[in-house]
C-alpha cells in the first residue's frame, strides 16, 4: 500500500470517527483545538470501541475525558470499551488531572458475557481507587442503568440532563434526573445537553487539579450586590458572601436543611455549607459528603449555623465525624441559633473549627433555651405561676441573657462575635489566615464513620 493511499485511509477514518456524537460531545468539552485522542483506532469486535477517549484543555487547565459513544452500538460496555476508559484513569493518575466521564449507553453486550463482567468490575475498582486523587465529574446525557449507575454515582460531581436516566434498576425506573436529584445522586440538572457542558466547564475551572494542587484563585473578587442583614434567608446569606455571580449550588433538591456549593470568596475557590432550622437525616447526609469532598482536595470549608437540632442520632455522628476528621481550612459562622449537639458537632470545639464567629444577635446554648430556662430557672417558673406566658417570657429572657454569644466568647468557645454586615470581609481575613494551615494525625486507615 503506497504512502498516499495510506494517507487517505487515514484522513478518512478520522472524517468518519469525527462526524459520530461522541467525537462532537468529547471535543465541546475543551477548549477548541486541544483535544487529543487516545486508542483512536481500538476496535471492539470488527468495530471501533464504543467509546471515545482523551485530553485536552478546559480553560487552559488539563483534563481527562471518555464519552460513551452511542452512535457506535449504542454505546454498550465492552471489553474494549473497558480498556480505553481504564488507560484515561491511569493517565489521570500519573499527571494529577481531573476526569469527566460521559455517559450514553444502552447498557453491555451481552455476547461477550464474563468478559463484560470483568469490564465493569475493572472500571468500577479504577473509579473509587482514583477518588479523592483527582475530582471526578459524570456527565449523564441519555441511559445509565445498572452497574454503569454505579459507575456514573460514584464521581465526586454527577451532571445530568433531563432527558438523562441514572439508575440501578436496568428497567429505569425512578432514574429520571429529577428522580435522581430528588435521591441526592444528581447534583445539577441542566435543560439540556449545551448548558450541562457548561456547567461541567464551570465546575472544572474551580476545582484543584489533584489532591495535592491548590484551588485556584481569581483576579476578579467583586462583592456581591446582596446585602447581608439578621434574619435574611440563608441563600441570600450565602451569594451575600460570594464574589458576585460565583456560587454554584450542588445537590439543591436534596435535604433541603443544608444549602451547600462552591463558590469564591475573594478570589479563593471555597466549599459552603449553610444549615438551617431541623437537621434531617438527608441533610445530615448531604453536608457530611460535601465536607469530606471539600476535604480530600483541600478546599477550605466556610460553614453558615442557624439550625435546632438533628432528627438522627446516625446521621449527626456521620456529620460530626465528616467535620471533625476534615483538616482543610474550617470557618464557621453563626448566623442565628446553635443548640447543644448542633452546635458541638457543627461550630464547638468537636467539629475541630479553626476559627468560630457568631453575630451578635445569635443564640448559642448547650441545650435548646426553651429546656435550659425550665432546668435552670425552675424556682423563678414556679414563683411566677407556671403559665405559658410565663415560660415563654423566663426563656426569651434567658436567651438575652444567657445563651448569648457574648457568654460563649467570654469562655473561648467563640473566637469573635461580629456584625451581619462584616460577614465577607471577617471570612475573608480568615481565608487568608488559614492559607498555609497543616495539621500532623496519627497513622491509622480511615475512621469508622456512620454510613
Amino acid at each position: 500500500m503506497s504512502t498516499g493511499s495510506s494517507a487517505e485511509r487515514l484522513q478518512a477514518f478520522r472524517e468518519a470517527a469525527a462526524k459520530t456524537k461522541g467525537f462532537q460531545c468529547i471535543t465541546a468539552l475543551f477548549d477548541e483545538g486541544t483535544f487529543n485522542e487516545v486508542d483512536g483506532f481500538a476496535k471492539s469486535g470488527d468495530g471501533s470501541a464504543e467509546v471515545v477517549a482523551g485530553y485536552g484543555e478546559v480553560d487552559g487547565c488539563p483534563a481527562y475525558a471518555f464519552v460513551q459513544n452511542s452512535d457506535v452500538d449504542g454505546g454498550a460496555m465492552s471489553k474494549a470499551q473497558a480498556a480505553k476508559i481504564k488507560k484515561i484513569y491511569d493517565l489521570a493518575v500519573k499527571t494529577g488531572s481531573p476526569v469527566v466521564g460521559i455517559y450514553d449507553s444502552i447498557g453491555g453486550r451481552l455476547n461477550q458475557g464474563a468478559d463484560m463482567l470483568a469490564a465493569y468490575g475493572e472500571i468500577l475498582l479504577g473509579n473509587n481507587n482514583l477518588s479523592g486523587v483527582v475530582p471526578q465529574i459524570s456527565l449523564v446525557l441519555g441511559p445509565c442503568l445498572g452497574t454503569s449507575a454505579m459507575i456514573a454515582a460514584s464521581a465526586d460531581i454527577v451532571v445530568m440532563t433531563k432527558k438523562a436516566q441514572l439508575t440501578i434498576d436496568t428497567t429505569g425506573k425512578d432514574g429520571t434526573a429529577e428522580d435522581a436529584a430528588k435521591l441526592g445522586i444528581c447534583h445539577v440538572v441542566a435543560k439540556d445537553d449545551q448548558e450541562a457542558m457548561m456547567q461541567v466547564r464551570k465546575l472544572l475551572a474551580v476545582l484543584p487539579s489533584n489532591n495535592l494542587a491548590g484551588a485556584p484563585v481569581f483576579e476578579s473578587s467583586d462583592p456581591s450586590d446582596t446585602a447581608i442583614t439578621a434574619g435574611a434567608d440563608t441563600k441570600k446569606i450565602v451569594e451575600a458572601i460570594s464574589d458576585k455571580g460565583s456560587f454554584m449550588e450542588l445537590n439543591g433538591a436534596f435535604g433541603t436543611s443544608a444549602v451547600t456549593g462552591l463558590t469564591q470568596i475573594g478570589g479563593s475557590t471555597v466549599g459552603v455549607t449553610a444549615l438551617n432550622g431541623v437537621l434531617d437525616v438527608d441533610s445530615c447526609s448531604k453536608a457530611a459528603r460535601f465536607v469530606r469532598f471539600c476535604d480530600a482536595f483541600s478546599i477550605p470549608v466556610v460553614t453558615l449555623v442557624d439550625a435546632k437540632e438533628f432528627t438522627s442520632v446516625r446521621e449527626a455522628s456521620k456529620l460530626s465525624n465528616a467535620y471533625s476528621e476534615a483538616t482543610t481550612a474550617k470557618i464557621t459562622v453563626i448566623t442565628g441559633e446553635a443548640y447543644g449537639p448542633v452546635y458541638v458537632a457543627i461550630a464547638g470545639r468537636g467539629a475541630n473549627a479553626d476559627y468560630t464567629m457568631a453575630w451578635a444577635n445569635a443564640v448559642v446554648c448547650p441545650l435548646a433555651p426553651q429546656t435550659a430556662a425550665m432546668f435552670l430557672w425552675s424556682d423563678r417558673l414556679k414563683k411566677s405561676g407556671n403559665t405559658k406566658e410565663a415560660r415563654n417570657k423566663l426563656i426569651e429572657e434567658y436567651k438575652a441573657t444567657e445563651a448569648t454569644p457574648f457568654a460563649a466568647a467570654a469562655e473561648g468557645f467563640i473566637e469573635d462575635i461580629i456584625d451581619p454586615a462584616e460577614t465577607r470581609v471577617k471570612v475573608i481575613a480568615n481565608l487568608e489566615m488559614l492559607e498555609g494551615k497543616r495539621v500532623s494525625r496519627l497513622p491509622k486507615k480511615h475512621s469508622n464513620i456512620q454510613i
